[in-house]
């Protein structure tokens, strides 16, 4: 049929390789699912080795081309490690997604410089890492995706934003440089920036009904995010329809940003 046709021709993934970084729960998880199942072989990064496998064992099940490495990307060379050992299960990637992180909120007066350091290094450091391996083969090659997992912290501070605000505050700018250096050569950067999801990133704020409550009440939709709400904005942004796309942060919220 003719709609099959021009669906896959703007959506299709086929023959594309994705590293999702943070892929085996949460947002991240939804995100690689939806590369997978769009027809890409992806690669998962993230810690917890029983996450990744029981992550990678679903898609597999279902038809997909998927692998995992176990990595820690607090650290230059986890990241380095990670990257290299990423390329031996299909090659080299067209997709990168970083939505990795950690969310650690003390108070300002009580924010250490480990706690700084550590954030930072995840949330910050690892994509800068992964972008300045990946970018420029796929400015080489043509054809690149980069997109970033931010958060409402980048643009304005509340529930203790602290290291966390200002590591996905320059998150957004480190996908606006990314883009200036290799859009011209057909890789586009951009960040997804979600409203409140409950997810394992999340847990304390969401074990506070009244809080989740007043959160899905702020947004112009009436409910709080899911994870499936980021599968379409992922496979549309790493797919060839988005090519005129790139520097841009796309709020996934319900409109939360604007209520």
């Amino acid at each position: 049929m003719i709609s099959n046709s021009y669906l896959s021709e703007l959506f299709s993934l086929d023959g594309r390789v994705a590293l999702v970084t943070g892929g085996s729960s949460g947002i991240g998880k939804a995100i690689a699912g939806a590369l997978a199942r769009a027809g890409a072989s992806v690669v998962i990064v993230a810690r917890k080795e029983a996450e990744l496998a029981a992550t990678v064992g679903e898609l597999v099940a279902d038809g997909c081309r998927a692998a995992r490495v176990s990595a820690d990307l607090g650290t230059r060379a986890g990241v380095r490690a990670a990257a290299e050992q990423a390329v031996e299960a299909f090659g080299e990637p067209d997709i990168l997604v970083s939505s990795a992180g950690i969310n650690l909120r003390p108070p300002m007066n009580e924010l250490s410089e480990d706690v700084w350091d550590a954030t930072m290094a995840v949330n910050l450091e690892a994509p800068y890492l992964l972008g300045q391996r990946f970018g420029p083969g796929m400015a080489e090659r043509g054809f690149g995706r980069i997109i970033h997992i931010t958060s409402q912290q980048a643009h304005r501070a509340f529930v203790r934003s602290g290291a966390y605000g200002v590591s996905k505050g320059a998150l957004e700018s480190l996908a606006r440089s990314q883009a200036e250096a290799w859009s011209p050569h057909g890789v586009t950067c951009n960040t997804l920036v979600p409203g409140f999801v409950p997810t394992p990133l999340n847990t304390r704020l969401s074990s506070d009904p009244e809080r989740v409550a007043a959160l899905a009440a702020r947004t112009l939709t009436g409910r709080n995010g899911l994870t499936d709400d980021f599968a379409g904005a992922a496979v549309f942004l790493a797919g060839r329809s988005a090519a005129y796309i790139t520097g841009q942060a796309i709020f996934v919220d319900g409109g939360f940003s604007v209520h």
